[in-house]
């Protein structure tokens, strides 16, 4: 019997996977907990649909991404930081500084997961930091971090 699964089933596949199992493990177990449904046409084109309207919606977040991307390109953010007697700062900046930084300097809401510094910013100047706005996409923001006067 042919089933088309809702759910990731350790045994069996993935979400979306058309599999074929015996009948009676259809009918006493992944029928009744919901973990899939019959191959029948209907829910194959369905499935179809699905599938396309997934892809699209991927495309457009893609499309997205990029955009922004360019837009963040050539932009820069500043952060004061406090700097003791001989020149050296207290502290380091944080992924969620930078997150607030940039909503609040360019507006745009940034997960401060997303923000990848390849080094603790622990000093005065600039830094390229990078932005993972999509698994394919990454953005490069100029961080500047001046004397807190």
């Amino acid at each position: 019997m042919k089933i088309i699964l809702i759910q990731d089933v350790k045994s069996l596949g993935k979400k979306g996977d058309i599999v074929e199992v015996n009948q009676g493990y259809a009918r006493n177990f992944v029928l009744p907990k919901k973990l899939g449904v019959e191959a029948t046409p209907e829910n194959l084109n369905n499935l179809k649909l699905k599938n396309q309207n997934d892809e699209k919606i991927a495309a457009e977040n893609l499309a997205a991404a990029k955009k922004l991307a360019e837009e963040l390109k050539d932009k820069k953010v500043t952060i004061e930081m406090k700097v003791g007697a001989n020149g050296k700062t207290f502290g380091s900046v944080s992924t969620k500084e930078v997150a607030e930084v940039i909503k609040k300097q360019l507006g745009i809401e940034v997960d401060k997961k997303k923000i990848i510094m390849k080094d603790a910013v622990k000093a005065l100047g600039g830094y390229n930091i990078g932005i993972k706005l999509h698994p394919q996409v990454t953005a490069e923001l100029l961080l500047d971090v001046v004397e807190q006067k």
